[in-house]
């Protein structure tokens, strides 16, 4: 016999202001079985192609948490055989997640019949949250794999402990870059990967850069960004990509922009450079003119 059933969907929401937004679970409620049961993804890949980085150790541990507690909520109303269900399923979510300004929130509420209940959700998971799990997996990198070249060329060069991590502060912010060197102006190369599955993504981590790289020019320190391009392999962001690089070039300093295809030439370069300037710190940098 089929019986009524209701669910929501939790929402890692990226932007409140975009409504951009991943599902990351899946809550059923039977009330007629005073059923209960809740699915929620420990993947975070997907989240880190569309929303740069995500804290894979916090994330994990948070979804784990979730469904411990509605596996308490469950075992509750299961037990509570004198007490009437209650009211509906938004009572049940908001006790174990209160809704607030955080980056997860419950959709609207969907509903229908089913005679399997656990089936239904089963379905509805792979529906709303494995599907874009799955297709997550597409070809996307990281900003450590878009690095991977350059460093490879200068292990190969026997430089690689010339170049080391390198913290410039500045009188609000501080970053540290992967790759640093010096010679009269601290030279920092910073991988950073484009090959994202959402083209809003993409632009907004190139808008963060330039928010970043603005706020580190009142340094004390003199320093030439040089960045690391990683290409979006999907062709429907590659406009995307053109407008991420407008955006980097309005950083102050007139930063570099390396491409993939340059990459290999660039590194040899940086190499030779270094090889010529290691017994001379304080020689005088090439000074390259700024980009069109």
């Amino acid at each position: 016999m089929k019986t009524a059933y209701s669910y929501v969907t939790l929402r890692y929401v990226h932007d409140v202001v975009t409504g951009e937004f991943a599902n990351v679970g899946v809550v059923l409620y039977g009330p007629e079985q005073r059923l209960l049961a809740a699915r929620f993804t420990t993947s975070y890949e997907r989240l880190s192609a569309m929303f740069l980085r995500v804290d894979s150790a916090h994330f994990r541990a948070l979804m784990r948490y979730l469904a411990n507690r509605f596996e308490e909520v469950s075992e509750e109303l299961r037990d509570a055989l004198e007490r009437p269900a209650l009211a509906g399923l938004g009572e049940l979510v908001r006790r174990v997640l209160p809704p607030d300004d955080s980056s997860l929130q419950w959709s609207d509420a969907g509903g229908g019949l089913t005679e399997n209940a656990e089936e239904t959700l089963r379905n509805l998971f792979n529906r709303l949250v494995e599907r874009y799990v799955r297709e997550s997996e597409l070809p996307s990198r990281t900003d450590d794999e878009i690095g991977r070249p350059f460093k490879a060329t200068l292990e190969k060069r026997h430089l690689a402990q010339k170049v080391r991590q390198k913290r410039i502060e500045a009188r609000d912010y501080q970053y540290e870059f992967q790759f640093g060197w010096k010679n009269s102006v601290w030279h920092l190369y910073e991988p950073v990967s484009f090959d994202l599955m959402n083209p809003g993504s993409i632009v907004e981590k190139a808008n963060t850069w330039l928010g970043r790289g603005t706020a580190l020019q009142d340094s004390p320190e003199k320093f030439k960004i040089h960045f690391l391009l990683g290409e979006p392999k999907l062709p429907g962001n590659k406009k995307a990509f053109e407008h991420a690089q407008h955006l980097l070039k309005k950083i102050p300093g007139h930063p570099q922009l390396v491409r993939e295809s340059q990459m290999g030439e660039f590194a040899e370069g940086v190499a030779e450079e270094i090889s010529r300037h290691e017994d001379e710190p304080e020689a005088v940098v090439r000074e390259e003119p700024p980009e069109e």
